[in-house]
């Protein structure tokens, strides 16, 4: 297992074809600080061009907490150009999970609120242990979620109960988080990484072409009408039918064997 460090809060950890983005600011329980939200940015421009990286998994070091979203000390000492400064560099975390091309799980425990909820729902699967506590909370500060929680929690749940969620501004538990579709696995408690980890390596064994072509054929499938939905799906099985994974696959099923993924 190797390791590489982006600034002082961020940890990558290479497990085979499994990254593990490590959210490490156990200090302050991993709230995003300006610095951080850059090192996030960094460490996923690093993890989209890594063709060895299969699938990424991000988890935390506090025992406590996933991540309690912005650094409400750093941003009260803010004045307003200084939050319009910042505003770019947040966003660059958030869209920089978001935009990971392999698939992405995040693994919860504690608390993840505010943008903490939001890293994890720019993740394409969430797996939280029964501490795990989650929510959107920022218009209890005179805010809205600005991480995508706006337009990631509806895809998920539905308009009318993000609504709900978002104005309310309440926390919920990982037992009612998973009935109501927050999270997609609720997991035993201190197994949320491990289990995590698990579906990552699962997930790995299978074409990493394929993957990243699956992956954006559900993502800018989101929302279009059945007709143009299939055009897209259309084009990614174009970009991967003459792959050398794609021949390899064809290979290694009718040779009973298994694959050894080119990757391209």
């Amino acid at each position: 297992m190797s390791e590489a460090r982006f600034g002082e809060f961020v940890l990558v950890r290479r497990h085979g074809y499994v990254a593990e983005l490590v959210l490490d600011r156990p200090k302050a329980m991993n709230a995003v600080s300006t610095e951080m939200a850059r090192s996030i940015a960094a460490a996923c421009t690093a993890l989209g061009a890594d063709r060895d990286a299969r699938v990424v998994v991000l988890t935390s070091s506090h025992e406590r907490a996933f991540c309690v979203g912005a650094d409400l000390k750093e941003r009260n000492s803010f004045s307003d150009a200084d939050l319009m400064r910042q505003r770019p560099v947040a966003r660059g975390a958030y869209t920089g999970v978001l935009e990971l091309p392999m698939p992405t799980i995040a693994a919860v425990h504690g608390f993840a609120l505010g943008g903490g909820f939001e890293l994890a729902l720019s993740c394409d699967l969430i797996v939280a242990d029964r501490t795990a506590v989650v929510g959107l909370p920022e218009v209890s500060v005179g805010v809205i979620p600005g991480g995508g929680g706006t337009q990631l929690l509806p895809r998920r749940v539905g308009a009318a109960r993000a609504a709900e969620l978002v104005f309310s501004a309440r926390r919920l538990e990982a037992v009612e988080a998973g009935e109501l579709g927050l999270v997609d696995h609720v997991v035993d408690e201190g197994r949320d990484r491990e289990e995590a980890l698990e579906l990552a390596t699962r997930i790995a064994g299978n074409s990493p072409v394929g993957l990243r072509a699956a992956k954006r054929a559900l993502r800018l499938g989101q929302g279009l009408d059945l007709r143009a939905g299939l055009e897209v799906e259309d084009a990614a099985w174009r970009s991967v039918a003459f792959s050398g994974d794609r021949a390899e696959g064809v290979a290694a099923f009718n040779e009973k064997r298994k694959p050894e993924w080119p990757g391209e």
